[in-house]
């Protein structure tokens, strides 16, 4: 029997829900006042650190393995071990997990622009928290992209 099971009682009757939870109440499409809260420029700071932080690190991974398989490395750089393709999937796997949990209690840990956009659109954050998080999730990725091409 699931929680959402409709459960009969005995002498009333009458029907009710075995659930245990209730939902939030859907955030407000737009919310102005949330523009003057601390918080939401908190959580727009930790949704572009995450998303930097993400980038880089797994792309300097990627970067570190394909230097490692180039056919030109040779001497030390072929005798150092790599990470490898498994050491790719702990980078990418173990950094969402790290900055998800560091970051769920300021912010909820999207670090996607498609996970804020689907939470939008589940009216879970409000149109201006959306909209901030994804330009500073946009902003981070550029970032962090930008710092490779520069050291290029």
């Amino acid at each position: 029997m699931g929680k959402d099971d409709v459960i009969e009682s005995g002498a009333g009757g009458g029907e009710f829900a075995a659930k245990d939870y209730t939902d939030p109440p859907p955030a407000p499409l737009i919310d102005a006042a949330e523009l003057g809260s601390w918080s939401l420029y908190r959580a727009v700071i930790a949704e572009f650190i995450a998303t930097l932080l993400f980038l880089y690190i797994t792309v300097a991974t990627v970067i570190g393995y394909k230097h490692q398989t180039d056919a030109s490395a040779s001497g030390a750089d072929a005798a150092c071990g790599g990470v490898g393709v498994l050491g790719i999937a702990w980078a990418f796997g173990g950094m969402i997990f790290v900055l998800v949990y560091c970051t769920a209690g300021i912010s909820g840990g999207h670090i996607n622009p498609a996970v804020t956009f689907g939470l939008f659109l589940a009216r879970k954050v409000s149109l201006v928290r959306a909209l901030l998080y994804i330009v500073a999730q946009c902003l981070g990725a550029i970032k962090a992209l930008g710092s490779f091409r520069s050291n290029a």
